[in-house]
Parts: C-alpha cells; sequence; structure tokens
C-alpha cells in the first residue's frame, strides 16, 4: 500500500509550470488546481525567474518533480545538490518529490537523457538501496515514475510490471503513474497497456502523469510536444477508477510550448475526463 500522503489538497488535473508561462502565472493564477515544477530549472539565488517562481510558490499549491538524481546509477548521490534539494522542498511546501525509474549519469558525466536500467533482480535490490536512502535524505516523501524507453538492456530477468513493483514494494515508495509512457511503450513493444497496468500496484499511485507523444518512422517517441490524444486519455479514465481514491494528475508539456491559453484550455477538456469518471464505480477486469 502507498505510504500515507495528503493527497486532499492536490486533486484534479494541474499543469506543468514552464519557463514561457512564469510572468503570467505570477500575476494571476488561471484556474489551475496545482502545478508541478522541476527544482533544478529554479533553484538558486535571485532573478527575475526565480523571483516570478517563488511568487508562484508561495500562492499555490505546488508538487515538485526531479530530472537529475539518477536513482538506477553508481554514482553517488551529490550532497550538496541533496541539500540545497531538501531547503527547497520545504519552501515549496510540496506533499512529496518524484523522480524517474532510471539511470541518467556515468561516472560523473550527466547523460541529459532517461536510460532504462538492467529488468534483473540485482538491478531490483540495487535500486531499492538507492531509494532508501533518498528517502532517508529528503524532507519530504519520495515516489518514482516509470519510463518511456526504446531498447533493453541485456537479457531480462523480470518482466517490467515486475520489476517496478518489487521495487516500490521493497523500497516502500508511491508511484507516479506516468500513462502515456505506458500507452507509447505499449506501441514500441507491442503488448496491450491495460493488461500491463492490471500486473503493477495500483494502491501505491501517488499522482499521475499524462501528456502527448509523436510518430517518428516505426518508432513512437514520448516527445511532450503535442497534445495529448483520446486513446491516451482514455487510458487515463479506465485506470483512475482502479486506483480506488481521487489522485492528481499532471499534464505536461515540454517541447513545442503553445500559448497559456491554449494549454489551459487543454487542461480544462482532460478535467472534464477526469470529473466523469470520479464518481465511477471500481469496475474490476
Amino acid at each position: 500500500m502507498a505510504p500515507s500522503l495528503h493527497l486532499e489538497s492536490f486533486t484534479g488535473v494541474g499543469l506543468g509550470l514552464r519557463h514561457p508561462h512564469f510572468a503570467a502565472v505570477a500575476r494571476d493564477n488561471p484556474g489551475v488546481p496545482f502545478w508541478e515544477i522541476a527544482p533544478e530549472n529554479v533553484m538558486g539565488d535571485g532573478g527575475r525567474d526565480h523571483d516570478q517562481v517563488c511568487r508562484i510558490l508561495e500562492r499555490d499549491p505546488v508538487v515538485t518533480h526531479g530530472l537529475s538524481l539518477s536513482v538506477g546509477g553508481f554514482d553517488p548521490f551529490d550532497d550538496d545538490y541533496l541539500e540545497q534539494l531538501a531547503g527547497f522542498l520545504a519552501f515549496t511546501g510540496s506533499p512529496w518529490h518524484s523522480e524517474h525509474l532510471c539511470f541518467s549519469s556515468v561516472d560523473g558525466t550527466i547523460t541529459h537523457e532517461l536510460l532504462p536500467m538492467p529488468l534483473t533482480r540485482a538491478s531490483v535490490r540495487h535500486t531499492i538501496r538507492r531509494v532508501r536512502e533518498l528517502k532517508d535524505r529528503l524532507p519530504v516523501p519520495f515516489i518514482l515514475e516509470n519510463i518511456t524507453y526504446y531498447a533493453e538492456l541485456g537479457e531480462k530477468e523480470l518482466a517490467e510490471p515486475e520489476f517496478l513493483g518489487e521495487i516500490l514494494e521493497g523500497a516502500d515508495v508511491g508511484w507516479l503513474l506516468d500513462i502515456n509512457n505506458v500507452y507509447v511503450n505499449s506501441l514500441n513493444f507491442g503488448f496491450e497497456p491495460k493488461d500491463w497496468l492490471l500486473r503493477v500496484p495500483l494502491d501505491r499511485v501517488v499522482q499521475m502523469h499524462i501528456a502527448g507523444h509523436e510518430r517518428v518512422g516505426d518508432l513512437t517517441l514520448d516527445s511532450h510536444g503535442a497534445p495529448v490524444i483520446d486513446p491516451v486519455i482514455e487510458l487515463m479514465q479506465w485506470v483512475l477508477p482502479r486506483i480506488g481514491r481521487p489522485v492528481p494528475v499532471l499534464l505536461e508539456r515540454d517541447n513545442d510550448i503553445p500559448c497559456l491559453a491554449t494549454l489551459l484550455a487543454e487542461r480544462a477538456a482532460i478535467q472534464e475526463a477526469y470529473d466523469a469518471v470520479m464518481a465511477v464505480p471500481v469496475r474490476h477486469g
């Protein structure tokens, strides 16, 4: 079961806070129930962007989502960064901090990519140790996100749902379920996303991500640069009642970012889809 977190203030569909919209959002919240922000993009001292973000963080509910911890890697965690991150989390009042279940650095070099981990039992044990360390060093609960990937590393001992489940259970952490990542992986690797979701511990879902993707040749890319398509929204609607309680959903857009009005309209449409299923009794199977 997921750790006990304060979810009541974070429901509905939020929006990723991105640089082009800092000034407008700092002037007034345009009706978004909560924001998500990457600490790496705003931690530091001073500057107009920093001041604008601080005004938003002091006024509105915010959750944080990290990009650079390399949870599954072998490099030691950066003590200075974790100390700075802990202070930032305390300042924002974020109820949890999320990161990707992947590795993103090797021998001190940051790859700027979210790279998949070997689906082995040794990898499970290694990751559980790393996640427990982060839990001990951060001032808020730590949760993990499933990633999109395009190739598997080596011969696998576990299917991805079992790999993910063993880490979540072994480290006793919550799950940021990225519904678009599941859908994209299902297209690239040829599995049924609903079957995949029935094999993972949905009781550990704390938050969800939803985003757009694009087809490039024979590959579907998790670009975060296009509107969310109907099948992904429908998959969100399918899984929400099965979680058994309301969880917040975050609309991500990181590339080809449209004007704020366009993004708000998409958020509102996804909110309608969210509201339509939250009162529906859970249907199994």
